[in-house]
């Protein structure tokens, strides 16, 4: 008797199927968050017969536009990127689902935070209370804190260039003024 070989994604772990089809099942457009490298990436997705409909890409590059001048990969630019993507979906739709794929689930993690970034731009989007970043790390005061050790004891670091230091010295100040513009911007969106 042949066995039936599983599917390529299976095969190579790219893909839980049996958590995929519980999330397409839920009939709740899917809120779809990556980490790379480099940036964030927030997408709306909307599962339908003969394939999946995306609704909305944002990227963590799009904060540029707002003068995000930080790290586009941190905690405080996974909520700015997702409030952009709340903001831009409202209208769109008004209830989603998280859709987090194979990255482990951890608790105060960047995932997270922009799913909160999303959920505070008005769509409803259930999470638990306990696994969400706190106010601080949205923020980036941990990364300001470690920021000005490191400038205190004379560590070299290539994690941080010269041109960002106005920024990191005290980067809850810049994320308040980027998120304020962003929600200035698009109130009407």
């Amino acid at each position: 008797m042949l066995k039936r070989m599983p599917p390529k994604r299976r095969r190579l772990g790219l893909t839980d199927y049996r958590k995929r089809l519980k999330l397409v099942k839920s009939g709740l457009p899917r809120l779809v968050v990556r980490k790379t490298n480099n940036q964030i990436i927030v997408q709306v997705i909307r599962s339908r017969l003969g394939g999946d409909e995306t609704i909305l890409t944002i990227t963590s590059r799009k904060l540029r536009d707002y003068g995000w001048r930080a790290s586009l990969k941190n905690t405080p630019a996974a909520y700015l990127t997702g409030l952009l993507a709340g903001l831009l979906a409202r209208g769109k739709i008004e209830k989603a689902i998280l859709d987090i794929g194979l990255q482990t689930p951890s608790r105060g993690s960047k995932v997270f935070a922009a799913a909160l970034g999303f959920r505070d731009a008005g769509i409803e989007i259930p999470l638990g209370e306990e696994i969400l970043p706190d106010e601080d790390r949205i923020a980036g005061k941990h990364i300001s804190e470690y920021y000005r050790m490191i400038r205190e004891s004379g560590l070299q670091t290539t994690q941080f260039s010269k041109s960002d230091e106005s920024i990191y010295m005290n980067l809850e100040k810049h994320f308040e003024e980027v998120k304020n513009r962003i929600l200035r911007e698009l109130s009407g969106a």
